[in-house]
């Protein structure tokens, strides 16, 4: 752990790949009930195929340096957020949004509206609703809400 208590942020690397992919399931596991299986799987293959390809997520280390969250950052546009559910409610999310905010002074992400968890997250951290939209950034059902940090 680093001096504030809450562990280090690095950027991803490749190698970190399966790990990201690992933390992003077990969160989305965990707390996307809402999606589908086909859907869940349609997902699965865009963020290993596609998003961990391009993007070098941040990550969040556990004490035994695996990675507990990341966050992946378009700008001020928050694409990622996840965190391993073994260390929900542990400040990983709180500290990745705070990392953001260093990099973006206004931050911006997109919210599964079926997902009351994250949504109460975000508020909680200082965003606000400015929009919604009635399909995903794929064309599918899972209406999202826009959200802003200001």
């Amino acid at each position: 752990m680093h001096q504030s208590g809450l562990p280090p942020i690095r950027l991803s690397t490749e190698a970190d790949i399966p790990d990201l992919y690992r933390v992003w399931r077990a969160s989305v596991d965990a707390t996307h009930d809402f999606i589908s299986a086909d859907d869940l799987d349609f997902y699965d293959g865009l963020f290993r195929s596609l998003y961990l390809a391009q993007v070098r997520p941040w990550l969040a280390l556990a004490a035994d340096g695996r990675p507990a969250g990341l966050m992946g950052l378009t700008g001020p546009k928050i694409d990622a957020l996840f965190v391993d559910p073994a260390f929900h409610r542990q400040g990983i999310g709180r500290h990745l949004i705070a990392h953001a905010l260093t990099l973006h002074r206004q931050l911006m992400v997109d919210v599964n509206e079926a997902n009351s968890g994250a949504i109460a997250f975000y508020i909680n951290q200082g965003f606000r609703t400015y929009g919604r939209s009635a399909l995903d950034h794929c064309g599918k059902p899972y209406p999202l809400l826009h959200m802003a940090r200001l």
